[in-house]
């Protein structure tokens, strides 16, 4: 596995502090175990690792409250200069395997892409398993990019020049948006941006084996992840919402996936590109040489963020001007 020298360095400190890998875990330990990764990324020394908020841009917190009364917060970022008229809109949902993270997690990446495409991105606190299981997340999720679209004129967005985004599990959230905003009338998703997606909870892919030992998501995670999302029951691993490869992908919006090399992940970005194609909906797909999972959570170690970044950016502008 050749890895940057910087990954390799990064991987081998980052094994020596973090003892219980959150996605490893049993039900009742998951959230210390995220809490605690939380804690060890926010602090002062991990910046040059993860970045912080690009300069060229601004964060205000806000949040929506869902029909049962469950609020979910909101990180917006703007650009601190921008165009006249209302903007472009992200809406970005965070990795971590549907069990941890937060919207912290992708500050650098929603902040750059927010100041350097000249857009709003709106990134969305969904509730996480166990504690909250599938359907919870992607209900959450589809319920923000409602929201969004209803606050055009408050945000100043153009509600018609509306993207998804997410990395990980959050890639799959937002292919499940995407999915849901075709099957359920709207709102009109224009571009899904798919950052090493997991797009299928049931098959296995040749990577996953590949790379099952590889820095920050191994085959242990992808193996215990589903017994964290779902009640229980088998059959929540094939619908559609949970597994957006086993689904109809006619009407889809046209789609950016990007997929890294040493990523037991990688081979579904592939085979969800293929499956998006074979229906018809554009697809562009880039694969990173080098690279690892959660790439654009750690720009200062994984080289491959910032080309992945200026990709985004060059395929935003091409999208909405």
């Amino acid at each position: 596995m050749s890895l940057p020298l910087k990954t390799r360095v990064f991987w081998a400190l980052y094994k020596t502090f973090e003892f219980a890998p959150a996605m490893q875990q049993p039900a009742d330990k998951v959230r210390k175990a995220s809490d605690l990764r939380k804690k060890m990324l926010a602090l002062g020394p991990s910046r040059p690792v993860v970045g912080g908020t690009n300069k060229g841009a601004f964060a205000v917190e806000s949040s929506l409250t869902l029909d049962d009364g469950t609020e979910l917060p909101l990180r917006i970022h703007r650009p601190t200069a921008s165009p006249q008229g209302p903007l472009p809109v992200v809406v970005n949902f965070h990795g971590g395997g549907w069990v941890s993270g937060d919207v912290h997690q992708s500050e650098w990446w929603a902040s750059s892409v927010a100041a350097e495409a000249k857009v709003v991105v709106v990134s969305v606190e969904y509730r996480l398993a166990p504690e909250n299981p599938f359907p919870i997340p992607p209900e959450d999720c589809y319920a923000a990019t409602r929201w969004t679209a209803g606050h055009a004129v408050e945000l100043g967005i153009d509600p018609a020049k509306l993207a998804v985004m997410g990395d990980s599990a959050g890639g799959n959230l937002a292919a499940v948006v995407s999915m849901m905003a075709r099957d359920r009338g709207g709102p009109a998703v224009a571009l899904q941006v798919l950052l090493y997606p997991s797009v299928d909870l049931v098959g296995s892919y040749a990577s996953e084996d590949e790379n099952a030992h590889a820095p920050v998501l191994g085959k242990k995670d992808l193996d215990n992840v589903p017994r964290l999302y779902f009640h229980g029951v088998e059959t929540e691993m094939s619908d559609p919402y949970a597994s957006p490869l086993r689904g109809k992908h006619e009407g889809l919006p046209p789609a950016v996936i990007q997929t890294a090399q040493y990523d037991p992940l990688r081979d579904q970005g592939y085979a969800y590109a293929d499956a998006l194609r074979a229906a018809g909906v554009p697809v562009r797909h880039t694969n990173y040489v080098r690279a690892v999972h959660g790439y654009i959570s750690l720009p200062g170690v994984v080289p491959a963020a910032h080309q992945a970044l200026a990709e985004v950016v060059q395929v935003l502008g091409e999208n909405f001007g």
